[in-house]
């Protein structure tokens, strides 16, 4: 079997491992044109693209796959399948139908819930207690394709949007070597067409969305901060100063004081009334610092101890 790998970010890397491991020939790598990162806004190579050229698969970084020429450069590798995991580019209906057994996508959800650009972080924003990755036949639609395989994992309230992500790379790179074994043995796997209930989008973060909102629920911006990290970081105001807020829990108790308001500061945290609940915050960052404990930001701040 000759696969042509579609991937970008960190995410994809197992994945295009499974593949190399499948048995199958892994004829090219597709991923986004390099782009410029860090300080220096140095041109800087995807992750896929990093694992590719370590492995010594041919590379292709097309802006776009809609061209006849950027069609016919694909088609010239002979694909039996393509796969794609967190690739950035729609494919059109004639890139669909390029490889002999079309091309398969690995979501990092249960669909149909959480289709789109960011389902790992919305499903800690809504407070879902369980996650999963499904092995999908792409369509022309936005995630609508019949799914192959799934594989589930609880979400803990100690998942954060950077562990949920993790493990869902990992069980996205398990699912994927799973229906490439199967086929690879000659077994046609069974499509599940999505149910018609259900859907939901996870549309792209934006930056502004990371601010906390103390008329909210407590339990709703533990959702937040957990969900915004590592990026972009839940941010808040503490007793005047605007903070990176990196982890905090709802606290099962309430507060009649005012939102965002300090009701009690010790080493183990910093609880804030909220508009329904208390939320302490455990880590936090200030302008131009590092991440540090609430022990360490008390330490900076002594007149906020014993606060009520």
């Amino acid at each position: 079997m000759r696969i042509v790998f579609a991937g970008t970010p960190e995410f994809s890397v197992p994945c295009l491992e499974s593949c190399r491991a499948s048995g199958a020939e892994v004829v090219a790598v597709y991923t986004q044109p390099d782009r410029p990162a860090g300080r220096g806004r140095k041109l800087t190579p995807s992750p896929v693209k990093e694992a590719a050229l370590a492995a010594g698969i041919p590379v292709e970084q097309p802006e776009t796959l809609k061209t006849l020429q950027a069609r016919e450069t694909l088609a010239a590798y002979r694909p039996d399948l393509m796969v794609v995991v967190a690739y950035g580019l729609i494919l059109s209906r004639k890139v669909l139908a390029l490889p002999r057994l079309g091309c398969w996508n690995v979501h990092a959800s249960l669909l149909p819930r959480w289709r789109g650009a960011a389902p790992i972080q919305r499903a800690i924003l809504a407070g879902d207690r369980e996650s999963g990755v499904g092995l999908m036949q792409m369509e022309a639609g936005l995630d609508t394709g019949p799914v192959l395989l799934e594989r589930r994992t609880p979400i803990t309230r100690q998942d954060t949007g950077g562990t949920l992500h993790d493990r869902l790379s990992q069980l996205g790179a398990q699912v994927l070597a799973e229906g490439l074994r199967r086929t690879l043995a000659g077994e046609t796997l069974h499509a599940r067409a999505q149910a018609q209930e259900g859907v939901l989008y996870a549309h792209k973060l934006e930056k502004a969305q990371a601010r906390l909102d103390f008329s909210r629920a407590a339990i709703a911006l533990e959702h937040q901060v957990r969900a915004f990290d590592p990026w972009p970081v839940a941010e808040g105001e503490i007793a005047g100063e605007n903070l990176r807020i990196w982890a905090a829990h709802a606290l099962d108790e309430n507060s009649r004081a005012t939102p965002g308001s300090v009701v009690a500061a010790q080493r183990d945290g910093i609880d804030l009334a909220c508009g329904e609940g208390v939320l302490r915050v455990t880590a936090l960052q200030r302008a131009g610092g590092k991440r540090i404990t609430a022990a360490d930001y008390l330490n900076a701040r002594p007149e906020l101890r014993g606060a009520r």
